[in-house]
């Protein structure tokens, strides 16, 4: 669903920059205005549009490996607190049932429910780890989009682009190599990140 939206987005924001493109570039003989001086009108803008491959940015820039290394630890040691969180409930159960035989009736329903809160512990603790998880990717990529925007910004002041895409397969279906800056963006942000 957000992809799909995602893809509508784009699709109108290129339909946008066409006519954009075509209403400043077309051939129309402008009309004669009465008592305009032409100092006081600014020339149009050139119609200008890049674009980087944003899967070769993500396995060049050194950020993103290392938030990706990142993720994977955090990933780690989820899994690792939830291994460890489901034997401690396989070992109890297993006590449990090696006292069944011997336990009375108020035992068993005792048993039974703490076998039960356990449980619920356990669901409620892997539920925080996922959403915990999710923060952390969330705040992490987001940190990786600032800092791409960021850079483009700066990279942008002598380029004078009026877009520049970030180019994901099965997006867009066609694209002119000759505005592909993906060298020039993952040379500079690995620049910039290099040196905090």
């Amino acid at each position: 669903m957000n992809r799909g939206l995602l893809l509508l987005n784009v699709v109108l924001l290129v339909l946008v920059g066409v006519l954009f493109y075509l209403h400043f570039s077309s051939g129309k003989k402008e009309t004669p205005k009465a008592a305009v001086s032409t100092d006081a009108a600014p020339a149009a803008k050139e119609f200008r549009i890049a674009y980087f491959e944003m899967d070769s940015l993500e396995a060049s820039f050194s950020m993103v490996k290392d938030v990706k290394g990142e993720l994977a630890r955090k990933e780690e040691a989820i899994n690792t607190e939830l291994a460890r969180l489901e034997k401690t409930y396989r070992d109890k159960a297993a006590q449990y049932q090696g006292q069944a035989a011997t336990m009375s009736q108020v035992q068993s329903e005792m048993a039974t429910r703490d076998m039960m809160q356990m449980q619920q512990n356990m669901q409620n603790r892997k539920a925080a780890l996922d959403q915990e998880y999710q923060d952390f990717y969330m705040r992490k990529m987001r940190d990786v989009k600032t800092r791409i925007e960021d850079y483009l910004k700066t990279y942008n002041n002598n380029k004078n682009y009026s877009y520049i895409f970030a180019y994901e397969p099965g997006l867009f279906y066609f694209r002119d190599t000759a505005y592909n800056i993906t060298d020039d963006v993952v040379k500079g942000l690995n620049a910039g990140y290099s040196k905090k």
